[in-house]
């Protein structure tokens, strides 16, 4: 019997207290009524995903949002219960679970250890008041600093902890302040991400009407590298351009998009790659719950990947990692040798001091990783 297949699995709770200035993900704020009946059609897919993945094995499952922490715990339980009777989950599995300050308190947080979730991931992104205030949170540095003591009281040894940098009226000491705090609480995983402001949020809107002015280049390049060297200081290992972690707690479901390995996303709007195809689910919650109600899968889109398209993919995620790539793993997967196909691409990386080779292994180096997109652009 041919071993089973090891997969994410992702699921989606597109629900939110309030919608921040930044976000542009599939989230929704005044629709909590309707998390009962969101949560039975979750049930709902994840039966009708039972053939599908019989010889998949799960080891990381991510609950994300939106914000998983501002409904009732007992729907979170119960989708995991609802997992382990239709899926084959590894006894190792890693459960992670995103949640923010001031939606967190110790009769939750004890639910979600009982239910067998090991990670969460707690949103700070600033510490200063008055950013978090323009961000658009609704929450206090106060209150993060009460969520993480508090996971910690229920059990939690791996947290966490997402921040943002490049924010507009964000001083240098802001940002070297909201380090040291995370230092100092203690949390084993950090993801640092510059501000990107994106179409269709408020802070799109503002910037279109001259309202906001982006950070210039230098401040967030200064701010980047601060933190890349005061997390090493500090005992962090970075292990892919925005993330950080203590030894023993890299992300495994983070590793499984930048190595393009196989996931299955439920919920509204989430996406998956199963089998060489990716596909993705309506993001009306209303669409997606009326689709499972008549018994049909939510499918919105869904393409096969060309082979080249796969071998693209490998690239431009995998040098996300400060592994990068690997040329072995490269021609198990595909059967061709990356440094004869990109041949031309690798000289000119190399010519500009982007990437560095080391035997068989393709990684960006420092300035390669202030200018990626640079490089990734070579394998779209």
């Amino acid at each position: 019997m041919s071993p089973m297949t090891r997969t994410g699995l992702y699921i989606h709770v597109p629900f939110c207290s309030s919608k921040c200035n930044y976000c542009d993900f599939n989230s929704y704020a005044g629709k909590l009524h309707l998390a009962e009946k969101y949560f039975s059609a979750v049930q709902k897919e994840i039966q009708l995903y039972y053939n599908t993945m019989k010889y998949n094995l799960i080891d990381s499952i991510y609950i994300g949002g939106g914000t998983p922490s501002c409904i009732k715990h007992k729907y979170i339980c119960e989708i995991l219960d609802m997992c382990r009777i239709n899926f084959n989950i590894a006894e190792d599995c890693e459960i992670s679970i995103e949640s923010n300050p001031g939606t967190l308190d110790i009769e939750k947080l004890t639910a979600y250890r009982s239910s067998g979730i090991n990670r969460i991931s707690i949103g700070l992104q600033a510490y200063r008041r008055s950013l978090l205030k323009y961000l658009g949170r609704r929450h206090s540095a106060e209150d993060f600093i009460s969520s993480v003591e508090l996971a910690k009281k229920a059990g939690f040894c791996n947290i966490n902890a997402d921040i943002i940098f490049g924010i507009p009226g964000q001083t240098f000491e802001d940002w070297t302040e909201t380090l040291r705090v995370l230092v100092e609480l203690g949390v084993k995983h950090i993801s640092a991400y510059s501000l990107k402001i994106e179409e269709g949020t408020k802070f799109g809107d503002m910037l279109e009407n001259g309202e906001l002015i982006p950070v210039e280049d230098e401040l967030d390049r200064e701010m980047y590298h601060y933190a890349v060297n005061y997390f090493k200081k500090n005992g962090f290992k970075q292990y892919e351009i925005s993330n950080f972690s203590k030894e023993g707690y890299i992300c495994r479901h983070n590793l499984i998009y930048w190595k393009c390995a196989d996931y299955l996303g439920l919920g509204a709007g989430a996406h998956s790659l199963l089998d060489g195809e990716r596909f993705s689910n309506k993001c009306s919650i209303e669409s997606y719950t009326g689709d499972l109600e008549r018994g049909v899968k939510p499918v919105e889109e869904r393409y096969r990947l060309e082979y080249s398209d796969r071998m693209s993919e490998y690239m431009f995620l995998g040098l996300r990692l400060n592994q990068g790539v690997n040329n072995t793993e490269f021609k198990e997967l595909f059967k061709k040798d990356m440094f004869f196909l990109y041949k031309e691409s690798f000289e000119e990386l190399q010519k500009n001091k982007l990437i560095e080779i080391q035997g068989q292994n393709v990684r960006l180096t420092g300035l390669g990783l202030d200018l990626a997109n640079q490089v990734f652009v070579k394998f779209v």
